[in-house]
């Protein structure tokens, strides 16, 4: 079982300062998840076809079951993430941006700003995440109970959760 994490920050990627926010999500999944699986990681900068071919190659050339983003959806001019999560997609799944924003408005102002969204590629679902490590666990905590039976409504494989930080919901059989 592969995930991919992708880091989208043009001044990471020219490695003018460390990513912090590729960790926090290699890390939070770490403490979550208590299935096998391994990592995909990359930092690019913010170019939508980059993250456009990067996030297909995640999917479809490295089968990733989830593929989470971090940056680029802010409004700024160069923040392209969600377009791209868009172009590459078959179905969107709006609630997770939702949900994330609504999480994050209870921390700061701004989160209305943010752009995050997330979407299904073959058996793949892709997730954007804003670019701060605090944003980033929040958001995560807020939508995770729900990503691993989305995962299994696509035909991806069964993640498991350590039910003391995130309990995965599944509807009763």
């Amino acid at each position: 079982m592969r995930i991919g994490i992708l880091t989208v920050s043009d001044r990471a990627s020219r490695g003018v300062y460390e990513d912090k926010s590729g960790p926090a999500i290699l890390e939070f999944l770490r403490e979550v998840l208590t299935c096998q699986w391994e990592p995909r990681t990359l930092v690019i900068p913010d170019e939508q076809d980059q993250i456009e071919s990067t996030l297909k190659a995640f999917c479809d050339d490295e089968g990733c079951c989830l593929v989470v983003t971090t940056g680029g959806t802010g409004p700024a001019q160069r923040d392209v993430t969600p377009e791209a999560t868009e172009a590459v997609c078959e179905k969107l799944l709006p609630g997770f941006g939702e949900l994330m924003r609504e999480v994050s408005l209870k921390s700061v102002p701004t989160a209305i700003l943010s752009r995050q969204t997330a979407g299904i590629r073959g058996k793949s679902l892709i997730v954007n995440l804003p670019g701060k490590p605090a944003a980033i666990r929040e958001c995560l905590l807020a939508v995770m109970p729900a990503i691993p039976y989305c995962i299994d409504l696509i035909g991806g494989p069964f993640l498991t959760t350590n039910e003391n930080v995130v309990k995965a919901f599944r509807p009763k059989s």
